[in-house]
């Protein structure tokens, strides 16, 4: 998969004219790229379009405009886009009452290498987590945690043609399994090479 390159991003003026209309097809894009496991757990699947809308939105924010700090934004979102072997995710702990939320995390540590994702009747493929740093204390667990699916060549032919694909998490406090839709089949096996 292609990483980004200040080539693919608006200036800041361009940006502010198109951000509405950027900002609604990334939306749309996101919609089948949505994986929930159980009522407190997502996945967000990324790739370059959902990567480009982060930076432009940092630069944004931050009002970035010259070339080197531009870079460093490309530099720290790269790595979150697919590489035509893998799924790479966003995984979200979501319990919106904060005294639910602190609990759970505190019960819920490890819970990233719980996941996992199967195609068909293969092996249960478990993701590579938080390359960038460590996500838990002696305490708890984060809300949020960054994923990388390796896929084989028999799992991605699989995937791409249509068969069953099922997420889940094994975790003694939090066990939860779903089949992908179609459409979500679909948009994520955009992310692989055939």
């Amino acid at each position: 998969m292609n990483k980004l390159s200040r080539d693919d991003l608006f200036s800041l003026e361009a940006y502010s004219v198109e951000r509405g209309r950027f900002r609604e097809r990334v939306m749309a894009h996101k919609v089948n790229r949505r994986v929930a496991i159980g009522s407190n757990a997502t996945l967000y699947f990324e790739d370059a379009l959902t990567m480009q809308y982060q930076v432009q939105e940092m630069l944004r924010i931050e009002r970035i405009f010259e070339a080197a700090p531009i870079q460093a934004e490309l530099d720290a979102y790269n790595p979150l886009i697919p590489d035509g072997t893998n799924l790479k995710a966003t995984f979200m702990l979501e319990y919106p009452d904060i005294n639910e939320r602190h609990e759970a995390l505190a019960h819920l540590m490890g819970i990233e290498k719980a996941l996992w994702l199967q195609v068909e009747r293969g092996d249960r493929i478990r993701p590579v987590a938080n390359e960038d740093l460590e996500r838990e204390t002696p305490e708890k667990t984060s809300a949020v945690h960054f994923v990388r699916f390796e896929l084989s060549s028999c799992d991605i032919n699989g995937f791409r043609q249509g068969g069953n694909v099922r997420f889940g998490i094994d975790h003694p406090e939090y066990a939860c399994e779903v089949e992908l839709s179609l459409e979500t089949r679909e948009a994520l096996a955009a992310d692989l090479q055939s």
